[in-house]
């Protein structure tokens, strides 16, 4: 668990923090899914890899000794808002807790991170690039996750009429 003066509390709770390593690192993804900003910080997740995946502009991470992912925690993030991301990373990755290390603080705390679901995937490869991401997909990105969140909101407005 983190100290009281970061404002993260880790794992449990109504206040979760998760470890972000792919198009989550762009503030403009976060901004759309969670409809604000929360708290960041610069950590690293050793013992994994970051892969690109063929045909996709995310990428996967899976256990690799002697590896290490540099990210960002989302800290102080709602239920409702893991929940959220939950359905965003959807049931290829596979929700774990991990220990990361915040660069900002000297500091290891637990947070939630999404796993790739199959270790075996052969189309895995490589190490996927965020400033090469943000070059050249963020803006398709961005629009296909404002498309995502707008049929959620769609989903439930229909449900709520029923």
């Amino acid at each position: 668990m983190a100290s009281p003066n970061t404002g993260a509390v880790g794992v449990g709770g109504n206040n979760h923090t998760v470890f972000v390593y792919g198009s989550l690192l762009a503030n403009d993804v976060v901004q759309v899914l969670l409809n604000r900003l929360p708290q960041t910080s610069t950590a690293i997740l050793n013992g994994y890899h970051r892969f690109s995946i063929k045909g996709r502009d995310y990428p996967a991470i899976l256990p690799v000794e002697n590896k290490k992912v540099t990210g960002r925690v989302l800290i102080g993030l709602s239920a409702t808002e893991l929940d959220i991301l939950d359905m965003y990373e959807d049931d290829e990755y596979d929700k774990r807790i991990v220990d990361v290390s915040l660069l900002d603080a000297s500091e290891v705390l637990q947070a939630y991170a999404y796993v790739w679901a199959n270790s075996t995937d052969p189309d895995l490869y490589g190490e996927w690039d965020f400033e090469e991401f943000k070059e050249s997909k963020l803006k398709d990105y961005l629009e296909m996750t404002k498309n995502y969140v707008q049929e959620l909101e769609d989903n439930a407005t229909s449900l709520d009429k029923k």
